[in-house]
């Protein structure tokens, strides 16, 4: 003759608590998922193509005003004191030049620095940097001549102590910081 054995319930077995627990992790994780992506957006990804385009032949356009007055600078970073020192020579000489520290992922780590002429000195430029910038950044220096922006602009690697060069080839005679 056969023994009856009683069949254990459901939730007395492992097989089924396994299975409820890897469903219930990827549910959770697809919601917390979510969560980040919907709080945190990808501010890198632009919408409108044809604007970011236009931006582009603009910037090109101010790059070839900038070569046009053969502009070159020279920009030092006073890591201590915050100062900017900018030395331009070229065919332009502005009353103020804007100074842009663009972090290439990071927006929140930009930098600008308002530039004003220094009357005793033809070519500098001096302005103030509320706090230290080090690593990769994008350098680009704004000044306006007869109306028209230009725009010199370049990827550098921001140490301190360093002088950075800006233009086509380095300035002679310029000291270094």
């Amino acid at each position: 003759m056969t023994a009856v054995t009683a069949a254990r319930p459901w939730h007395r077995h492992l097989w089924p608590w396994i299975i409820i627990g890897v469903l219930a992790c990827s549910v959770a994780l697809t919601l917390a998922m979510v969560t980040i992506a919907v709080t945190h957006p990808d501010n890198l990804v632009t919408d409108n193509y044809y604007e970011a385009g236009k931006g582009i032949n603009r910037a090109l356009d101010r790059e070839l005003l900038a070569h046009g007055l053969n502009l070159h600078a020279r920009v030092g970073l006073d890591a201590l004191t915050g100062e900017v020192d900018v030395q331009l020579t070229g065919a332009s000489q502005p009353e103020a030049l804007v100074l842009n520290l663009i972090s290439p992922t990071q927006p929140a780590r930009d930098r600008k620095v308002v530039l004003a002429r220094n009357p005793s000195q033809p070519g500098r430029y001096v302005g103030q940097l509320r706090d230290g910038v080090e690593g990769r950044r994008f350098v680009e220096l704004l000044g306006v001549e007869d109306g028209k922006t230009w725009r010199l602009f370049e990827e550098e690697r921001i140490v301190p102590g360093q002088a950075l060069t800006l233009g086509d080839e380095p300035i002679q005679g310029a000291d270094r910081h």
